[in-house]
């Protein structure tokens, strides 16, 4: 069994506190370019096919019924729930037009629903959204998959979390955030305890396989023992999963965080010391440390996964599936088929047309060339894993990592000597100290990071 112990040493994480990417893909999103078209991606859709296999599929609902001030995601705020028919008549098509491309023999093992909040929609649309889905791909119809969707516990009712379960969700992960009155406020999310629980709750009268709750540290008016207390009260309902983010304030890029005041956010300090408390109270009631902001029970999925070295990492954050190709719908989506990335529009008006005229909305793509693959797989085992077997490597690439990643084993060098990781002949292990900093050892082997400005990132802690 694999050490998932987390060490948290203040000096070291002050001096490796700075930007950079989240690795939900690598290369990262910033490197997919409008040069990429339809025809780019039917190519790589027939590549797929040729290397079969079962797929795994996302669906971008992004309505709102009201806005987040914290958020950084692709949404549109609205009360008036017609606005959803014309979006889900364009994603039908734009389902039926895939579901042509691709074979429609191969299973879909995992399928998730994001957001904007995909309970916006009303039962019978989420019916029909998921009976167009059947009928252009092989969905299962037991329970050994991984179905999930976004949940916003104040846009359900005592029938929603059975409704889903019948619609053939297994998984839920619920937005909260944080329990505070003043935080609520000040974000703009005004959600009570009783909403939470009973979905919480419900999800387990239903028979749901796995839940998870999205906290989020660093919101205005937090404090150790605010958060401390909001931790509490969920540990004590005992989700399978947490998702813990570190908020990235960057109002120039997303707008609705201009509605936040600086002055009430807490300190860089008072941040570290939540983040210090989230993982002293979660080991202690029993979850281990997956990675990043993640934190699972011992016998959740992500946890066995990642003991039986499957454990993957891709748009919607940790995987079981690394073996299926990603289909993404619905404006702004990203998807990974054959040897590239695909991400569709971002706008609605043109992405309706786009489907109108039969075209596969693309916006931009990326494929990814000998090295990236051979960096992915690097950065992809060292942050699902917290280690790096050099000859698996050198088996699936034919080089000799030594050689080829010379340059990156010398930078590496002063993470030694700090105590994150060790270096031997035959691979890398990131200690107890580097794991919470994992993304700078990730960081060493991207080749892209050097022409980006650290602002489009978020800070590592």
């Amino acid at each position: 069994m694999i050490d998932q112990s987390i060490k948290f040493d203040l000096a070291l994480i002050n001096r490796y506190d700075k930007a950079g990417p989240r690795y939900t893909s690598y290369p990262t999103a910033l490197e997919l370019h409008e040069g990429f078209g339809d025809e780019d991606y039917r190519q790589q859709i027939a590549k797929s096919n040729a290397a079969g296999g079962p797929l795994s599929l996302y669906f971008h609902i992004p309505f709102c019924d009201t806005v987040c001030f914290y958020c950084a995601c692709n949404k549109i705020v609205t009360k008036n729930r017609k606005h959803a028919e014309p979006y889900l008549e364009s994603l039908y098509k734009e389902i039926s037009l895939l579901g042509a491309l691709f074979d429609n023999q191969r299973v879909v093992n995992q399928l998730h629903w994001g957001g904007g909040t995909p309970t916006f929609l009303s039962f019978e649309q989420m019916q029909q959204l998921m009976t167009v889905t059947r009928e252009h791909f092989l969905l299962k119809d037991d329970d050994d998959c991984e179905y999930s969707i976004e949940i916003d516990p104040r846009e359900t009712n005592s029938h929603t979390i059975k409704q889903l379960r019948e619609l053939g969700f297994n998984r839920i992960s619920l937005g909260l955030q944080d329990f505070d009155p003043a935080v609520q406020k000040a974000v703009n999310r005004i959600q009570s305890e009783e909403q939470t629980f009973r979905v919480l709750a419900d999800a387990k009268t239903e028979g749901f396989k796995s839940t998870n709750i999205d906290l989020i540290y660093g919101l205005p008016f937090q404090s150790v023992d605010t958060f401390a207390d909001t931790l509490d009260k969920i540990v004590a309902a005992e989700p399978d999963r947490f998702s813990i983010f570190n908020y990235a304030h960057m109002p120039t890029r997303f707008k609705t965080q201009r509605q936040i005041n600086e002055a009430d956010m807490p300190s860089a300090e008072v941040k570290l010391e939540i983040l210090q408390m989230v993982g002293q109270k979660l080991t202690a009631a029993g979850y281990v440390y997956i990675g990043m902001d993640h934190f699972a029970k011992p016998n959740d999925a992500l946890a066995i996964a990642q003991r039986e070295g499957k454990l993957y990492r891709n748009f919607q954050g940790y995987s079981t599936h690394s073996d299926c190709d990603l289909i993404g719908f619905g404006v702004t989506s990203i998807g990974r088929v054959g040897d590239a990335y695909i991400q569709n529009v971002k706008e609605l008006d043109e992405y309706e047309q786009l489907i109108k005229s039969n075209k596969l909305p693309v916006y931009k793509g990326v494929t990814l060339d000998f090295d990236d693959q051979l960096r992915r797989a690097v950065i992809t085992y060292i942050i699902c894993h917290f280690e790096l077997n050099f000859s698996s490597i050198e088996d699936a690439f034919s080089i000799n990592f030594a050689e080829y990643f010379a340059k990156e084993l010398r930078e590496l060098a002063p993470m030694e000597v700090d105590g994150l990781i060790t270096i031997s002949a035959t691979g890398i292990q990131v200690l107890s100290a580097g794991r919470l900093l994992i993304r700078n050892v990730c960081m060493v082997f991207d080749k892209y990071l050097l022409q980006k400005n650290q602002q489009q990132f978020s800070k590592v802690i």
